[in-house]
């Protein structure tokens, strides 16, 4: 049966607008009267909210007639701003660094192929890539996990290739998510609790997960529910839109592959790591992946590994492939993980669990063992476009052979605000204890005058965030809730790595330099924040092309919040005004006399054909 769009939803939509109140003491987003989205309820609420909106009394420290209109007027305000068309429709769905057209022209050995391959210069789109007609805004969290409205990604191949495996059933207006997957027909939620009988996932204790080759990101949709946040990858259109499926249920997932470059987390990262029939072979190329996994494996982490080639003797026939050859696979992974010195703590039907020890005390016997070659230690952390080697990310040391390799971590949500390890032990030069709890105050506080700004942050219109310059992870904690996930995004460029640090806290994230493309489908963000970036990037890279691609990843009617200094943003702001962007410069939540500001844009609602010629 096809689900009906809410009939008060789908009379609500133009674009959300900015609006301010009584002489300009309250400020917000609000939604047309007439919005076309429907499917989600964040709309509606925000009508609600503007019933009270007189109430200037909410925000009685912040003034949204930012006291610099000094240095605004210094701009030029007789040059009218650069428009920026349309792209052509045909780049409804471009991701500049995994385009189709030239992917085909690398090699196919180690899916390099598959990898990032960037536009040059001459050759990027200086344009505003269209959402598809009928774009609606997708269903709130819980329900978006369940239901995507078609037109949002309106492929069907899945529907066809899958349909015996429970992936995805197309029904009318909305395609639907029973739960399923390919080793997990019955739905994931019985597969995780097959998993939870070895792997203490209900305790707070496995709080991050690694998804390699996720699907439409099922296994991860559905350990929300039990408090773990799963980062889940798989390549571009391996199965058609199976990222930005996973994307518009409100999965955290990005587009990529195990191929030749290290994958873009530091090690040390995650409590658990996922194949379910991933098709990637791991055993290969003296088991790099596997080394790989283990530098972004937590010690006394797991891996879970199902499907071929587990327990072949029994499954050899259902998966029509020769004895010989399932026998010779799991015989590599199994010498691999001997090699890593993993535990094996379960086998039963197609599921084969693993755990990495706590530190290098009980694989002594490795270090005079000729196959173990080892990494350097200070190399772990280096990952942008660095060649994966097979060799051995070593421990940090240990004291006694009880004590886990870089620290033990609280139970999750303790994890949030205890002192990381990292933080603890004097690892990341310039950030003491006292830094990071100060600075943990100091996001509280902001997010608090976010949330006054735009209440629509806590009503869960916002599901997919994106924190552009992460830093510790103070946003991301401060704004923690049930109904939102934030990917936390450490600028390669940045001063101090501390992406370490954020996984630490039960927060995710990933390496990006921003002069590039980010890994994901256009229309992935609900909100963006970005704190200081483009002072870091000025020098770097041209600001037009960073702002470009926020839009291409920003949804119709998402938000954007940047904090940075003034100068900074009337620039930014000049760009953003041909952009479709509604935007209001806002002074700091301390007062006029500090130079950082806050710069509040919302993208306006448009689609494929909407009022403008498209660039070619």
């Amino acid at each position: 049966m096809a689900l009906k769009p809410n009939s008060t939803d789908t009379r609500t939509r133009s674009s959300i607008q900015i609006f301010i109140v009584v002489g300009l003491c309250c400020f917000f987003y609000i939604l047309g009267a007439w919005q076309r989205s429907g499917f989600g309820k964040g709309d509606s609420i925000a009508l609600e909210m503007t019933k009270h909106s007189a109430d200037c009394s909410i925000v009685p420290t912040l003034n949204f007639e930012t006291h610099h209109a000094g240095e605004v007027g210094n701009v030029d305000e007789s040059e009218k701003p650069k428009s920026f068309e349309p792209c052509h429709p045909r780049y409804v769905d471009y991701t500049p660094c995994q385009d189709q057209s030239r992917a085909m022209t690398f090699p196919r050995d180690n899916m390099i192929y598959r990898e990032r391959h960037c536009p040059r210069e001459e050759e990027k789109l200086h344009c505003l890539v269209p959402a598809p007609n009928g774009y609606v805004t997708p269903f709130p969290w819980p329900k978006s996990r369940d239901y995507v409205p078609y037109a949002n990604a309106p492929y069907k191949a899945l529907t066809i290739e899958k349909a015996i495996q429970n992936w995805i059933q197309y029904e009318g207006n909305v395609f639907r998510f029973p739960g399923g997957g390919t080793q997990f027909p019955q739905g994931a939620d019985k597969y995780i609790d097959q998993l939870a009988k070895v792997i203490p996932i209900t305790n707070g204790m496995v709080r991050t997960a690694l998804d390699t080759g996720c699907g439409v990101a099922s296994w991860g949709a559905y350990l929300w529910s039990r408090n773990v946040i799963a980062m889940s990858f798989a390549p571009r259109d391996s199965h058609e839109a199976q990222v930005q499926f996973a994307l518009e249920r409100g999965v955290t997932a990005v587009i990529g592959v195990l191929g030749t470059i290290k994958m873009p987390y530091p090690s040390r990262a995650f409590d658990m790591a996922h194949c379910s029939r991933c098709l990637i072979p791991w055993g290969a190329n003296d088991g790099m992946y596997m080394k790989e996994v283990d530098r972004v494996l937590r010690p006394g982490g797991y891996w879970v590994l199902s499907g071929p080639p587990i327990n072949w003797r029994n499954n050899y026939r259902a998966w029509q492939r020769p004895k010989k050859e399932l026998e010779e696979e799991q015989k590599k992974i199994e010498e691999v993980a001997k090699l890593l010195c993993w535990e094996k703590k379960h086998e039963k039907g197609e599921i084969a669990v693993w755990q990495k020890r706590v530190n290098d005390e009980a694989c002594s016997g490795r270090q005079h063992n000729s196959q173990a070659n080892f990494c350097k230690a200070e190399e772990a952390n280096d990952v942008w476009y660095k060649k994966m080697d097979a060799c051995l990310t070593p421990y940090p040391d240990v004291s006694n052979p009880e004590e886990v390799a870089g620290g033990k971590l609280k139970q999750f949500p303790e994890r949030l605000y205890a002192v990381p390890p990292r933080v603890a032990s004097g690892s990341v030069p310039g950030v003491s204890v006292e830094t990071y709890q100060g600075d943990n105050e100091k996001w509280k506080k902001h997010v608090g005058a976010y949330k006054k700004i735009n209440r629509l942050i806590d009503s869960g219109r916002y599901r997919n965030i994106l924190d552009m310059n992460a830093g510790l992870g103070g946003f991301a904690a401060a704004l923690d809730s049930p109904k939102l996930w934030v990917m936390n995004v450490m600028p390669t460029i940045a001063e101090k790595d501390t992406l370490g640090v954020i996984f630490e806290r039960g927060l995710i994230g990933i390496y990006h330099d921003w002069c590039e493309a980010f890994s994901t489908y256009p229309r992935t963000y609900d909100l963006i924040h970005a704190h200081g970036l483009f002072s870091l990037y000025k020098d770097k890279c041209n600001l037009e092309d960073i702002l470009l691609e926020m839009d291409r990843i920003l949804r119709p009617e998402g938000a954007v919040i940047f904090r940075d200094e003034v100068d900074v943003l009337i620039k930014v702001k000049k760009i953003t005004a041909g952009m479709r962007w509604d935007t209001k410069m806002v002074d700091h939540e301390d007062g006029p006399l500090v130079p950082e500001k806050i710069l509040v844009a919302v993208k306006r609602y448009w689609v494929v054909g909407a009022n403008s010629t498209s660039v070619q």
